[in-house]
């Protein structure tokens, strides 16, 4: 079965790699094209140039940059706040932020309860 070809607001993904950054921005939603339009910090523009190098797994704390077309197929290391979580860069992430991709918070797996946790484990000997 054949893939079926990616379209994002109407265009493929080819043609969306060939737009410059302000055009790209037209096809995003508000929120994100502001952020485009407005140009990238110091510490995104440092985090660009590595990503137009053609550089993989590129470690970042970036996590408010958006996706854009050059990133697709790319692995990219986004802080959690703990560690740097590989994201691979997918077309269907496009116009979100990378932070999105990497979660904050673990899940919550408790284990059996500690000495003391209850009234028949207090009378267990600690050694």
């Amino acid at each position: 079965m054949a893939k079926k070809e990616f379209f994002y607001r109407g265009k493929t993904l080819s043609e969306l790699k060939e737009l410059s950054t302000n055009e790209f921005a037209k096809l995003v939603p508000a929120r994100e094209r502001r952020t485009l339009v407005r140009g990238y910090t110091e510490l995104q523009k440092a985090f660009m140039k590595e990503i137009e190098k053609g550089k993989n797994n590129v470690e970042t704390h970036c996590r408010d940059v958006i996706v854009i077309p050059k990133m697709v197929g790319m692995t990219i290391k986004v802080h959690s706040g703990k560690e740097f979580v590989p994201v691979m860069i997918q077309e269907d992430m496009l116009g979100h932020r990378l932070g999105e991709f990497a979660l904050t918070r673990k899940r919550v797996t408790h284990n059996s309860p500690g000495i003391g946790a209850t009234k028949s484990s207090s009378a267990a000997s600690v050694r």
